[in-house]
């Protein structure tokens, strides 16, 4: 096997957009409004160690990349209006979508409330389409009425979320498990059907064809318990992000 350098493109964009730390600035009616930023961390020594030690194609890719930290997300419900909104889109556009979606709320970030109460046509001159209008405004009534059970999430195993996500319009296995990775921090999740990772294993292993899920699942198994930082080192490697679903599949509600 080979290692192949990093492919040209765009710069690690995806991560999600909070902080502990909360700044303030004004939108466009002139209203103060929060603006969050990411929660960064290194990745633990254990688990870079562990990935290095597993897999030398990998670890020579990880030298490639350099140090990254982990971003993410605590906020349940703002991962997963950022993740519908950044579906079949690109990074540049969900990023602008996803400002002017924040601006709405009160005091920034629309509550569930607040999204329910919205007419479409607010929601749609903001960007989103038709289809996810429907799709956030399902989440609002299920984030409200309780049939998502968003605050048993963290006590859920990476399975039992997946189908609890799932159950909400517009969110599919590859949305929830982005959600698994960026917000509730999971540190063995990896997305089988995400392009940019597949792209990335067919580069650095010399593959004719990008893998399919069996190939992936074996190449990746030494990774694990750590598959999740696998994952984001393959993103900056593809210099892709997972702000663009694959391709849908028939009866999907991705």
């Amino acid at each position: 096997m080979r290692v192949v350098g990093l492919l040209p493109g765009l710069p690690y964009i995806r991560s999600p957009s909070t902080t502990i730390a909360i700044l303030f600035s004004n939108d466009s009616a002139g209203r103060t409004v929060s603006i969050r930023r990411p929660q960064r961390s290194a990745p633990p020594p254990e688990a870079l160690d562990h990935l290095r030690r597993a897999d030398p194609v990998l670890d020579a890719a990880m030298d490639a990349v350099g140090p990254i930290e982990l971003a993410v997300e605590p906020d349940v419900w703002w991962g997963l209006v950022d993740s519908i909104i950044s579906q079949q889109v690109s990074v540049h556009a969900a990023r602008a979508i996803i400002g002017r979606v924040a601006a709405l709320g009160a005091g920034g970030r629309p509550t569930p409330a607040e999204v329910a109460a919205m007419s479409d046509d607010v929601l749609r001159a903001a960007g989103l389409s038709r289809a996810k209008v429907r799709y956030v405004k399902d989440l609002a009534a299920r984030w409200l009425d309780g049939s998502l059970r968003h605050r048993e999430l963290a006590a859920m195993s990476d399975a039992e979320v997946i189908a609890e996500l799932t159950r909400v319009k517009g969110v599919g296995v590859w949305t929830a498990e982005l959600i698994l990775i960026f917000t509730l921090n999971r540190p063995d999740v990896l997305p089988v059907d995400d392009l940019g990772v597949r792209v990335a294993v067919q580069r650095l292993y010399g593959l004719a064809e990008r893998p399919g899920r069996d190939e992936l699942l074996r190449i990746a198994e030494p990774w694990r318990p750590w598959r999740s930082l696998a994952s984001r080192y393959l993103w900056r490697v593809a210099s892709a992000t997972p702000a663009v679903a694959p391709p849908a599949v028939t009866g999907a509600t991705e």
